[in-house]
Order: structure tokens, then C-alpha cells, then sequence
């Protein structure tokens, strides 16, 4: 594979266009596929259009649409034509969609007719058109601005439309507003080079070619998806595929058999949720299988067996899962070693274009995740004495310019030496391989000084029986921890008690009660002294989670 000779959009559409014109790029499972060349006539025709609206160089063009291969397309035409792409995730609120318009100061905004209605409301004087993402057309502002819905706007003259000059490496190519885990989004500049440069590095590790079909279902607004499940395919040639609804077993499944992906990227989540729902309930499910699963050797060949199942249902033809955006949970990454499944997790940040560390599946080492790309850097900031344990600091062309309108935020996030402070907290083998303990701001301190990281603490809780997801905090001087609990296996009836009034209520409380008793009990006899739960609660509802599925601890930690 040849990579473009510059690292810029318009030089990466121009050296895939012609090495993989006819090939398979874009398109819908099961649906009709555009190829490299069809993408590049869209990308040229929406950059006309823009172009007349009177986009220039250097403007901000807001895209706000669910995953669909024209969401791709207007991303390139976006930065091929030196604007800067504001991709917004599509579980903003409206509000703030309105507040992102204006902060970015968009010129123009490119909307998908599903997502449409979210852009009712009062727009900035900054924001001169509106272009359908499903057939790049032009769009009435007033239409939208009155009722959300879409009508044409009035035709507009093409004449004179040129081509502006091509964009430079260091040109701003994306701002990307993070949903993040603390509640306040913030605007993260990417210059052409930041993103493409990780792409590059990216593929040193891993290969990706014309042979390659990816099934996308993470959310394109997201870097994780863009960079490494659209970008780093289309430098490679590969083809990716999207689901016209939400991935649910019944959508994705059939998809899985239908494109057959030899490539896909998820989150911890999405794979535990595989294991809890459908291998451990089988090890578990009796006392017989109870006691067998305490022999390691038994429970690797039911991890082998539940393993070459599950690699079928995804179409049978893998070489490479990526797992990205937080930590993956232990029991479910020994299934996946113990199954040969061909997983890699990865690491990285939005201000990292993403990813600092990973490898090829081959190489993973149990816990890690990877090693550090090649032309980029990474150490450890003052590394304890004897844990070798301490902030990770990262230096390299992908390294994000700053953040959008605060200079005072984004000094606080380098060193004096130019060296991104990431926030996590973590150690690097004497071979390389990077390992997570968990987010700086996370750590809670015992009374006694010792660092007590809760996602730790959360990955012994979700081991347990009965568990799908949990949250650890600080309350007043006590270590909490919040469950949210498969109440089916808990009792198939559950449900319906717990809606029930009198006796069958009280019944199904006590059910909970005694479980999560049961829990604390186990879970504190797994851990050391100053790390054990004082208070056990349940989470009667799933938590609330960012698009890569992270639990938003802000919203939990201080409740009681």
C-alpha cells in the first residue's frame, strides 16, 4: 500500500482515487455500495456546492448525521477543500447543537433528514447554509430554523466556482467536540497532519488492504471510529460497510453474515456484554458447571468452544477486532485469549488523533494495551519508585493543536517541554507494552494515603455473577459502589414482582438486597484492606454512557 506523499484530505482522496477507483469503498450492509471513484464525484460535487454558498478555506462546516457513507463523503469534501469538519455526535441535545453552531461559528451546517429536526431553533448570524447529507442538496436555514423539517433553498448561481488552493499539513482539518465523562464538551483542534500522520503510524502495526470489508457500528463523530474504522480503510482501500439502524442483535447479526467483516472496531461493552449474555451464564448456570470452571484447564476449552461459535456468528472471517475507549474487563479479555479470537485493544485520545499505543492481535499481551506507535512517543511523568506507576505523557505529530477558544486549557494539558499530559495514570514492561491503572482524576486516596483506582475495584464487581455494570466513588470518607444487575437471572419473574404491589414487591426487594449482600461479601474478600466497599447500592437503571459507551461518572459520584 501506498500512502499519499503528503498528509493532507485532498491528497488522500486524490491517491486512493486512483489506485482504488473501481473498488468497493462505501455502503449500507446489504445494500448498494459506492466505489472509490463514485466517492470522489460526491466529494467534488458537494465541494461545488459549498464553495458557491460562499464556504471558504478556513471556515468551520458543522456535519451532524448518523453513520452512513455521505457522512463520509462530506467529511473529505469538507477538508479537501481546506474547511474544517465539526463532526457532532448525534446524542447532543438540541440546545446543544445550537451552542456548538455558535461557538464553532459554523458557516454551514451538512444534515442528514433524520437528524434534521434537532436543528430547529434560533441560529447564528455566522451560519450562511444548509446542505441534505442524503442527496447534497441545498436546504432552507429558514425552513429548519422554523419547524426542523427540510425544504429546498432557492438555486444558486455555479459560475466562477473554482477549486481553492490545496490545504497545508499543519491547516486546522476537524475541531471535535468531546462528549467526555465530565459533562462539559470541549472543542479539539486536529490539523490535517495530526489525523493522517496517526493513520499512517497506525498501519504500522496493523495492514489494512483491498481484501478488507469493516462493518462499522461505533459513531463516526467519534475519533476513534473516524481515524482507524473510515480513514485509515480508505488510505488502504478497503471496504466499509454501515447498518441503516441501530446496532441491535437482530440488525447486527444478519449484517455480520451478510458482509462477512474481516475487520471490526468495538468497545469494552459491546464484547463483555457477548461474554455476560452468552458464555457466562453456560459456565455457571449449574453447580455440575460451577465446579468444573474452577479447573483452568476445563474453562479453557469451554472458552474455546463458546469462542469458535461466536466467531462464526460474526461472519466467521476476522482477523482483527479492535477494542478502544476505556478498559477492558478482565475475565472478558482471558475469554477472548483462551478463544484465539483475534482481538487488540488499543489506546488513545481525541487529542491524540487517537491512538498512542496498540498492536497487531498476534502480539497482545495479556492486560496491555500495546505498545507505542511507531513515530510517535511515550513515557511515564514521574514514575513511582517501586510500582514504576505515573501519569502518561505523550510527544508526536499527532499530538491535537489545542483547544478551540481556550488557551488557557490547553497550556494546562503540556508540559514545559511540550509533552501532552493524557490524565491516565499507568506503567510501561520493560518491552514496551503500555498498561492502564485508570484516570488520574478518578483516583480516590484512603485515609491512610494509599491510591485506591476504581475501575479496579469495578472490574471484580462486574466479574461477579448476576452483574452487567458498575460504578465505584468516594462518599464522605466511604468507598460506594453502585450495581446495575441482570434481574432475568436473578429471577425470571422478576419484572413482573417488582411491578406488582404487597408481598410480590417486597419479595423481589429482598431478592436484590440479598445479592448485592452477597457481592460486597465476595468482592471484599478479593480485595486488599483499604480498597473494600463500605456501601453497596442498586442501580436500578443501565448508567447513563458517552457515544464509546463510558459510563458519565459525573452524573453518580455525588449522589447518594
Amino acid at each position: 500500500m501506498k500512502v499519499p506523499s503528503v498528509l493532507t484530505f485532498r491528497a488522500l482522496v486524490e491517491n486512493s482515487t486512483a489506485r482504488y477507483g473501481d473498488t468497493p469503498a462505501l455502503g449500507f450492509a446489504g445494500g448498494d455500495i459506492m466505489t472509490y471513484k463514485d466517492v470522489s464525484e460526491g466529494i467534488n460535487q458537494l465541494m461545488d456546492l459549498l464553495i458557491s454558498g460562499g464556504v471558504k478555506p478556513g471556515d468551520r462546516v458543522m456535519l451532524l448525521g448518523q453513520n452512513m457513507p455521505r457522512w463520509g463523503v462530506s467529511y473529505l469534501a469538507v477538508t479537501s477543500m481546506g474547511a474544517v469538519v465539526v463532526p457532532v455526535l448525534t446524542d447532543f441535545s438540541e440546545e446543544e447543537i445550537s451552542k456548538l453552531i455558535g461557538h464553532s461559528e459554523a458557516k454551514a451546517v451538512i444534515v442528514s433528514e433524520k437528524l434534521a429536526p434537532k436543528l430547529k431553533g434560533t441560529f447564528p448570524k455566522t451560519l450562511k447554509m444548509a446542505v441534505l447529507m442524503d442527496d447534497f442538496r441545498e436546504i432552507s436555514l429558514g425552513m429548519l430554523e422554523m419547524t426542523g423539517s427540510v425544504g429546498d433553498a432557492e438555486s444558486r448561481s455555479r459560475e466562477g466556482v473554482g477549486m481553492p488552493p490545496a490545504p497545508n499539513e499543519d491547516d486546522l482539518a476537524a475541531i471535535l467536540y468531546t462528549s467526555g465523562t465530565t459533562g462539559k464538551p470541549k472543542g479539539v483542534m486536529l490539523t490535517h497532519k495530526n489525523i493522517l500522520s496517526n493513520a499512517v503510524n497506525t498501519l504500522g502495526i496493523q495492514d489494512v488492504n483491498e481484501k478488507d470489508r469493516l462493518l462499522s457500528v461505533l459513531p463516526l463523530p467519534h475519533t476513534y471510529e473516524c481515524t482507524i474504522g473510515f480513514l485509515i480503510p480508505y488510505m488502504g482501500g478497503a471496504a466499509v460497510y454501515y447498518l441503516d439502524k441501530l446496532p441491535t442483535p437482530t440488525v447486527l447479526l444478519p449484517a455480520m453474515q451478510q458482509v462477512k467483516p474481516t475487520m471490526m472496531l468495538t468497545v469494552p461493552l459491546i464484547i463483555e456484554k457477548v461474554y455476560r449474555n452468552k458464555v457466562l451464564p453456560k459456565l455457571s448456570g449449574s453447580k455440575a458447571m460451577r465446579f468444573l470452571n474452577k479447573s483452568r484447564m476445563v474453562q479453557k476449552m469451554f472458552h474455546k468452544m463458546a469462542g469458535k461459535k461466536i466467531y462464526k456468528a460474526f461472519g466467521g472471517k476476522l482477523h482483527f477486532f479492535g477494542i478502544g475507549g476505556s478498559k477492558v474487563d478482565a475475565a472478558t479479555e482471558l475469554f477472548l485469549r483462551d478463544a484465539g479470537f483475534p482481538y487488540a485493544i488499543g489506546y488513545g485520545l481525541t487529542e491524540t488523533s487517537p491512538l498512542l499505543a496498540g498492536c497487531a492481535p498476534r502480539l497482545t499481551k495479556y492486560r496491555s494495551t500495546g505498545f507505542c506507535l511507531p513515530d510517535q512517543k511515550l513515557r511515564i511523568m514521574d514514575p513511582d519508585p517501586v510500582t514504576g506507576e505515573g501519569e502518561i505523557i505523550a510527544s508526536g505529530p499527532n499530538i491535537m493543536k489545542g483547544y478551540y477558544k481556550e488557551p488557557g486549557l490547553t497550556k494546562d494539558v503540556f508540559t514545559s517541554d511540550g509533552w501532552f499530559k493524557t490524565g491516565d495514570l499507568g506503567m510501561l514492561d520493560k518491552d514496551g507494552y503500555v498498561y492502564i491503572k485508570g484516570r488520574l482524576k478518578n483516583i480516590i486516596i484512603s485515609a491512610s494515603g494509599e491510591n485506591i483506582y476504581p475501575e479496579d475495584i469495578e472490574a471484580v464487581i462486574n466479574s461477579q455473577h448476576n452483574v452487567l455494570e458498575s460504578l465505584v466513588y468516594e462518599l464522605k470518607g466511604k468507598l460506594v459502589a453502585r450495581v446495575h444487575l441482570n434481574y432475568e437471572e436473578i429471577d425470571q419473574r422478576y419484572n413482573e414482582m417488582k411491578e406488582s404491589a404487597g408481598h410480590m414487591y417486597d419479595q423481589a426487594q429482598e431478592k436484590v438486597r440479598k445479592r448485592l449482600s452477597e457481592i460486597q461479601q465476595k468482592v471484599n474478600a478479593r480485595l486488599n484492606r483499604f480498597s473494600r466497599l463500605t456501601i453497596i447500592q442498586e442501580q436500578p437503571e443501565p448508567f447513563e454512557k458517552t457515544p464509546t459507551k463510558k459510563i458519565k461518572r459525573f452524573l453518580y459520584k455525588d449522589k447518594k
